[in-house]
């Protein structure tokens, strides 16, 4: 698949959930990123935290087994602010607890993965 050039301002968009957190039964996050691809966004990055909390200021932890339970987790999109913008109803709507962020970026090299 061929992407438009990619280089210059453009938005990431952070989406901070917990990893326990579902999509009509599906994990949120892999909601959201086949979401992404599926409306031709150039990439998305999911991330796996090993502690953080949240509004409720409860410790999520890899270290202990008991608090593993709910790690955080962040998905990272780098985009046009556009497309970013376009699809934050439906990130609204998919979200049941968490954080958005937007902030502007600057692209300097974007290339494809060498087969």
């Amino acid at each position: 698949m061929a992407y438009e050039k990619f280089e210059g301002e453009r938005t990431l968009m952070r989406i901070h959930i917990g990893e326990s957190d579902k999509w009509h039964g599906k994990a949120l996050h892999q909601a959201i990123i086949e979401m992404l691809r599926k409306e031709g966004f150039a990439g998305a990055t999911v991330l796996r935290g090993v502690a953080g909390f949240g509004g409720s200021s409860v410790m999520h932890t890899d270290r202990l087994l008991q608090m593993s339970q709910d790690l955080p987790i962040i998905v990272e999109v780098i985009e046009s602010n556009e497309k970013i913008e376009n699809i934050l109803p439906r990130i609204d709507e998919m979200l049941g607890g968490g954080i958005v962020t937007l902030e502007k970026v600057r692209v300097l090299m974007h290339r494809a993965a060498k087969k």
